[in-house]
């Protein structure tokens, strides 16, 4: 056992490592500059762990450049809420500047009303040098002096009631790492200490401020202690200064530092220690299953004389309605399709994602790269509803693919629609825009859709999968069965397991989405997928077994049921995840987490069901051929 557990660690280890260096997709060339070379620096959102509404910056009353411009967005960076927008903020490459004054303005009732709000509210400003974020660096909780990071600096602080206080002085710091071969040097790192100053000035002129407050040739920046409150018809300076420190850092591993912020959260024993317990669990059920399958598989198959054929109990007593078409078979076609398209998309995204090419550094390509997988993957989900259909003796497959086509995307869509439209009322960045609305559509209408229906016919051409067993005319009795064998209780047993593979995953990816914080392990993460169809496919076999062998032989829905009932501990979790590890107070904050986590259930019940469903499909088809039925 040892060896395999070196083994497995070592295989955990070799899909994770290459992970944490955040390699970069061949198109996402470093950037190089030389001395005295421009740097722009460029705002995102506000956002904040309390409200789950992202803001855009220019929402607040800070400095504005004479043209605002928004830079090129992807459909994942509008979906996630970033906007981002050129700044006031420039200086030159490796060029200090000491206290430099950016703007001066003066705060209307409402402009200082709204800083309140979002002081109160934890908000946090968002920045981006050469496509790195900004970031604050914090003292670690072990003590250690390996660099810590927080997304992002606070709008302000608050010092007592009514007395708020705003960051208007920014004392960045970028890294630089220098080629040895040429002139050139590379941006690696981008570090930010806010304050709060109260900048003094005689009489103000625009084109040549004189403060006293922020002397560039002074060496400590600014001059003053007295912090900047925020209050109505007051006028506050904004200012900032630049030091430029050389880095051993290379360019290729300048992320490894945004993605260790969690305080290395993940404790790598126990997570490698439930691994194993998975592991040894499913092969204990494995073993058991094949060993007492083939003792039933032998016995069965010696049966010669009359009177023992008579005898004979358990699974191969149902043989003749095993194959029976369920109840509401169409819509068991239907969510068999979906799971597909589902699986299809996860799987290749997970993929793309081990090969580099969802790295941090492309912002938003998770999300688009997810958004276009599941709209080609509509053909799979039409081929696989067909199929399925004609295989239930289906007659009108055109009705089952405009099912397949808009009953997912129709309830997943109208629970998004009327959350967006929450997140509009709020005025927040993250209300998704007409126009993305309108190509989000066109994506389902326009290509989702027919790939859907030119899925189904190519499926519903080819011949219907034949039964290895005849079917009976007349329908058995199905005995009354033992209360551990009721659909209610073996269906939420069922999803104990499945959901337990994931349960710890499941932690670091709620609080990568909801906690502001990075997710790129999908090394690990990938390692956890594969253990979760193992576990939905071995659960779902023994309870197929034990209900077969109980003479229940209405095993369809409740295989698809016994694995998608883990969508339901998921929800649960989710539910004790808001109240034990977030702080969101406000009402519209609450049913967007709910709402969201609401359609990652469901999609959760959709993928995990299908995978249980076709494991208990290829075990009852297994089982019926290997026997000899007169």
């Amino acid at each position: 056992m040892a060896n395999h557990g070196e083994i497995a660690a070592l295989l955990l280890l070799s899909l994770l490592l290459p992970q944490a260096a955040a390699f970069y997709l061949p198109g996402v060339a470093p950037r190089d500059f030389h001395k005295d070379d421009e740097l722009q620096v460029k705002v995102n959102k506000l956002s904040s762990t309390k409200t789950q509404l992202p803001y855009e910056f220019y929402f607040l009353d800070y400095c504005k450049p004479s043209k605002v411009m928004n830079s090129a967005e992807n459909l994942g960076e509008v979906l996630r809420g970033d906007r981002i927008e050129n700044s006031v903020y420039t200086f030159k490459m490796l060029k200090d500047e000491g206290c430099k004054v950016v703007c001066h303005a003066k705060l209307s009732p409402e402009a200082a009303k709204n800083f309140k709000e979002k002081i109160d509210d934890e908000y946090r400003v968002n920045m981006i040098l050469d496509n790195l974020p900004v970031a604050v660096p914090r003292q670690r909780r072990d003590g250690s002096q390996i660099a810590s990071y927080e997304h992002g600096f606070r709008v302000g602080y608050k010092v007592k009631e009514d007395q708020y206080c705003i960051n208007n002085h920014l004392s960045f710091k970028v890294m630089y790492h220098k080629d040895l071969e040429s002139e050139d040097y590379r941006i690696v790192g981008f570090e930010v200490i806010p304050s709060s100053v109260k900048h003094e000035y005689s009489e103000w002129d625009d084109k040549k401020p004189n403060v006293q407050t922020c002397n560039p040739s002074a060496k400590i920046t600014p001059t003053s202690n007295i912090p900047q409150e925020v209050a109505a018809e007051k006028y506050v300076v904004f200012s900032f200064d630049v030091t430029f420190q050389s880095s051993e850092i290379k360019w290729a591993s300048r992320w490894d530092t945004y993605l260790l912020m969690n305080d290395d959260q993940i404790h790598w024993f126990s997570i490698v220690n439930s691994l194993m317990i998975v592991l040894f669990l499913s092969g204990m059920v494995a073993m058991i299953m094949m060993r007492t399958l083939y003792r039933d598989i032998a016995n069965y198959n010696q049966l010669e004389t009359q009177e023992e054929v008579q005898e004979e109990t358990g699974w191969k007593l149902v043989h003749g309605d095993a194959f029976r078409s369920p109840t509401q078979s169409d819509l068991l076609c239907v969510y068999v399709g979906t799971g597909v398209q589902f699986f299809g998309m996860t799987l290749v995204t997970m993929i793309f994602a081990l090969l580099g090419f969802l790295s941090p550094s492309n912002r938003g390509g998770l999300m688009t790269a997810m958004v276009l997988l599941w709209v080609f993957m509509g053909l799979f989900a039409g081929y696989t509803s067909a199929r399925l259909y004609k295989m239930f003796k289906g007659t009108e497959w055109k009705k089952i693919t405009l099912r397949t086509a808009f009953m997912f995307p129709g309830i997943g869509f109208s629970i998004f629609f009327v959350l967006n439209a929450i997140i509009w009322g709020e005025k927040s960045s993250g209300a998704v825009p007409f126009g993305t609305m309108f190509a989000l559509v066109f994506l389902w209408f326009g290509i989702s859709v027919p790939l859907v229906f030119v899925g189904s016919y190519i499926g519903f051409k080819k011949p219907a999968i034949e039964d290895p067993v005849k079917t009976n005319k007349i329908p058995r009795q199905i005995p009354e069965q033992a209360w551990y064998m009721q659909p209610a209780f073996s269906i939420l047993i069922g999803g104990i397991l499945p959901f337990g593979a994931v349960f710890i995953e499941l932690f670091f990816i709620l609080t990568s989405i909801w906690l502001n914080q990075f997710y790129y392990i999908f090394g690990f993460l990938f390692i956890v997928f594969i253990i979760l169809i193992v576990t939905c496919a071995e659960i779902t076999i023994v309870l197929c077994y034990f209900q077969l062998c109980s003479e229940d032989y209405h095993w369809w829905w409740r295989a698809y049921l016994t694995a998608g009932s883990s969508a339901v501990y998921l929800f649960a979790y989710a539910v004790f995840y808001f109240f034990t590890k977030l702080e969101i107070t406000k009402l519209v904050s609450g049913i967007l987490y709910f709402g969201y986590m609401l359609i990652a259930s469901y999609a959760f019940f959709v993928l995990t069901g299908t995978i249980g469903f076709y494991a208990c499909l290829w075990f009852v088809r297994k089982i019926y051929s290997s026997v000899k039925i007169d």
